[in-house]
């Protein structure tokens, strides 16, 4: 008798991964929302784009009027799309632009970090706000605003446990660095600063790098260029800024941190998101890229931080967040102060 054969039919894969038809919806909103923050912010130059979609996350998570199915992408958004969009901030730096501005201004510029850093780190003990959060204020507005937040956010906090601190971080860090577009142009003149000096001021005191766009054009032309300059060269410390805490996070690791199979959980000295921030600013120092390509990489970048906002902002839950406090935006004011602080002495030095 012969062996009967079964022909089962080959399982037939699905027309579309699993992974996209998951994530595709929540992402396109996140982007959709991005490009019309976008579209405000090139309408409204004062307006961020940023806190346009973090608004926009927040208010729609609060209604209600995201579906379920949207999260897994509205999540990748807030995670994946924020460390590219770091990435993508590293085509702005010029390294022999940034060494351009001498070894005494580039000084002036470690101790605006180290020193806006360390002050709000203590400010924010002394005001009892909570460890994880002060750090991400304390970076944010010290080194370059939102993305310093997420790229501090990927190293103390990889698992998005504590997202409710990256959200009120970045949205203190947009508001206040906003106010800053008219403070510095209104104070400098009052101080007496020459517009390149007070280009330089503006750098190292405004926390995003578009905010400083906008005040350096308030100042002019002599000093928008040396603004942008000193900015970007504070942008270039976010790296060996997170390979320190992230060097800080595997000791705690190695130490104390053990996952279900006995061994510690031990982050990278530099997260990849830093190392293709690096490979950006080395492509854009040493390789001879397209006007076209720089412009649309610029484009990019910050319609994914804006995508990553809004993601940010459906994680928001506004009654949680009434219960932060006011202590978190004390400390955000006295960060501002403290950083326009350093700033200003330091280029009244320098000269």
């Amino acid at each position: 008798m012969g062996t009967m054969k079964l022909h089962l039919p080959a399982p037939a894969g699905p027309r579309v991964p699993d992974v996209l038809r998951t994530l595709a919806p929540g992402t396109a909103v996140a982007l959709a929302v991005a490009g019309v923050a976008y579209g405000i912010g090139l309408i409204a130059p004062g307006v961020s784009p940023m806190l346009v979609a973090i608004v926009v996350g927040v208010v729609l998570a609060n209604l209600g009027w995201l579906p379920d199915r949207l999260a897994p992408g509205i999540d990748f958004a807030a995670k994946k799309l924020l460390r590219a969009g770091i990435v993508f901030l590293g085509l702005h730096v010029v390294l022999g632009e940034v060494l351009a501005l001498g070894a005494p201004m580039l000084l002036v510029v470690v101790a605006i970090v180290v020193g806006g850093i360390g002050g709000t780190l203590l400010l924010g003990r002394l005001l009892g706000v909570r460890p994880g959060l002060r750090l991400l204020i304390a970076c944010g507005f010290s080194i370059c605003g939102a993305a310093a937040v997420a790229g501090v956010a990927g190293v103390t906090d990889p698992d998005g446990e504590d997202e409710e601190d990256t959200v009120t971080a970045v949205a203190l860090v947009v508001i206040f660095g906003t106010l800053m577009i008219a403070v510095v142009p209104l104070l400098a003149p009052v101080l007496g600063l020459d517009p390149r000096t007070a280009g330089r001021w503006a750098g190292g005191s405004i926390h995003e790098v578009a905010q400083v766009v906008a005040a350096g054009g308030l100042l002019g032309p002599a000093a928008l260029t040396v603004a942008v300059l000193v900015k970007l060269a504070r942008v270039l410390m976010l790296a060996p800024v997170v390979a320190v805490l992230s060097v800080q996070a595997r000791r705690r690791a190695a130490t104390g941190d053990r996952d279900v199979r006995g061994r510690a959980t031990l982050p990278p000295i530099v997260p990849p998101f830093v190392l293709g921030f690096l490979v950006m600013v080395l492509l854009r120092s040493y390789a001879p890229l397209p006007e076209v390509v720089i412009a649309g990489g610029a484009a990019l970048q910050t319609l994914l931080l804006t995508a990553a906002m809004f993601g940010l902002g459906c994680g928001v839950r506004v009654r949680r967040l009434i219960r932060v406090g006011g202590r978190p935006f004390l400390l955000a004011g006295l960060a501002t102060v403290l950083v326009a602080s350093i700033a200003y002495a330091g280029v009244t030095l320098v000269g």
